[in-house]
């Protein structure tokens, strides 16, 4: 139990230093700001080449990908509908409770999650491959549309091919598939600008809280609560039925997918918020409800899960 709750522990140690900051404003009025632009520029895009240029290329393509992308999808889908069609939501809004429900922290949380309930860190990997060279290009393509109002595919593709987050995560991809052996005098520094990016991400996450409610915003409850509820409950069983009954995984996959889809709402989602300045209440509840709530339901996975 103790083990579990370390990787929650670490995480929550660093959002709390970030709203310790925030409330005596050390970092003067632009800090969150400043912080979300060096997270989005600079220390991603090194974290995400790191964590894929070193991940192993069987493990990147196992099966455990397809059902996390059909999980993904759906709620996706789900979401998407009921936002855009029902409640009328902005493309953007819509987007960034889309990605809350079903985009999931697939490293500062799972890569220990995974770790400490799994066994090994590596699980993770599929879906951040899932997330980083499919879904995110194709988020920051809608994001590029909407920031600058630009219709014409051919300058939202290069502003999309050139974004440094979809940059980073193709080069690793290709390292990792390519199998080349990268020197220490190159991947040291990269290593070291990666190793700052998920506290500075849970600083600057944690900024943001100071003077903030959780469901306090009027007229987005509905938008925080849906994402959470189809974060926490249905993805994962969505996880696990795909895995059991249509791709026939051993119990031991099972477990894997189904934990990782009952990971909290990715961080990412609150960076791309704050980086183009939409649905940031939206972002910033559901990953504090997700985060919070999912330690249930983890343990729960675990505990009925388990092959015996």
């Amino acid at each position: 139990m103790l083990d579990v709750l370390t990787g929650f522990v670490v995480v929550g140690v660093a959002i709390l230093v970030g709203w310790i900051l925030g409330r005596i404003d050390l970092l003067g009025p632009h800090a969150r700001h400043v912080l979300g632009r060096l997270v989005f520029f600079v220390l991603s895009p090194f974290l995400l080449f790191v964590v894929l240029a070193q991940s192993d290329v069987h493990t990147l393509f196992s099966a455990l990908l397809p059902v996390s992308a059909i999980a993904a999808v759906v709620i996706f889908a789900v979401y998407g509908l009921i936002a855009r069609f029902w409640w009328r939501r902005s493309v953007g809004e819509t987007l960034i409770g889309t990605l809350s429900a079903g985009q999931v922290n697939s490293n500062n949380i799972g890569i220990p999650l995974s770790l400490y309930l799994l066994g090994s860190a590596a699980y993770p990997a599929p879906i951040i491959l899932l997330q980083l060279i499919v879904f995110t290009p194709i988020t920051m393509a809608i994001f590029e549309a909407i920031s600058t109002g630009q219709r014409r595919v051919f300058p939202i593709l290069r502003r999309t091919v050139t974004n440094p987050v979809v940059v980073g995560s193709v080069l690793g991809v290709l390292v990792s598939v390519s199998g080349i052996e990268l020197p220490p005098v190159v991947l040291e520094p990269a290593v070291l600008l990666a190793n700052a990016c998920v506290p500075v991400m849970l600083i600057s996450y944690g900024i943001s809280l100071h003077g903030q409610r959780v469901l306090g915003a009027r007229g987005r409850r509905r938008d925080v609560l849906l994402a959470t509820a189809l974060k926490l409950l249905v993805m994962p069983a969505i996880a696990w039925s795909v895995a059991t009954f249509a791709f026939g995984l051993a119990p031991a996959d099972v477990l894997v997918v189904t934990v990782l889809a009952a990971l909290p709402t990715a961080q990412n989602v609150f960076n791309y918020a704050q980086r183009f300045d939409i649905g940031e209440t939206i972002a910033r509840d559901t990953v504090f409800l997700t985060t919070v709530g999912c330690v249930p339901v983890l343990l729960t996975i675990t505990l009925v899960l388990s092959p015996t």
